[in-house]
């Protein structure tokens, strides 16, 4: 009876700590799936070359997102500051990663028609410090916003993309720099 206690508990140990570390290789594992794979966005910049994103980049990128006119004011208002932080390396710890960054005004639906106009208006009026970062891109509104789950298009969406895809970390809204530090954070965490 002895060895068969002595079984039982040697054995409850093991069983313990496999069906734990099972439970955390799920719940690891069903995080990292939430956070999801960024689909891929055909595109072109403002000289006509084309661009998809996220493409097969080497290191984490970061994609802007606006979907609606009412989001185009909160999009501009990352260009600056991220720009400054992650393309000019201004910052405490900007030159410990390397990213690229890119704004992407995405035309879905009806919003198409207003693709091409907008591009010419860019044209005339972008800064050349924007202008490869300005990707303009059409898309099937379902594919795409159901695939980073955007529900609200009145603002703009940002996302930490990593070499092979997947959203490391993603935010929304008009700029704030505890947004921007948030972004900082995961890159430098790759």
């Amino acid at each position: 009876m002895a060895f068969a206690s002595g079984m039982m508990v040697g054995w409850r140990g093991p069983l313990r700590m496999r069906i734990v570390s099972l439970f955390v290789v799920l719940f690891a594992s069903s995080v990292l799936q939430a956070q999801g794979r960024f689909p891929s966005l055909q595109g072109e910049f403002a000289d006509g070359r084309l661009k998809e994103l996220p493409g097969q980049p080497t290191h984490a990128i970061v994609i802007g997102l606006a979907v609606s006119k009412k989001a185009q004011s909160d999009l501009e208002s990352w260009y600056e500051p991220a720009y400054a932080r992650f393309v000019a390396k201004h910052g405490l710890f900007a030159n410990a990663y390397t990213t690229e960054v890119y704004f992407v005004p995405l035309f879905t639906g009806l919003n198409k028609a207003g693709y091409e106009p907008s591009l010419k208006q860019f044209r005339k009026s972008a800064t050349p410090e924007v202008v490869d970062r300005v990707v303009f891109a059409k898309a099937d509104s379902d594919e795409v916003l159901g695939a980073l789950g955007i529900k609200d298009r009145d603002v703009p969406h940002f996302f930490v993309v990593g070499p092979d895809g997947a959203i490391l970390s993603q935010t929304s809204g008009r700029f704030t720099l505890e947004k921007l530090e948030k972004m900082e954070e995961t890159l430098l965490d790759q």
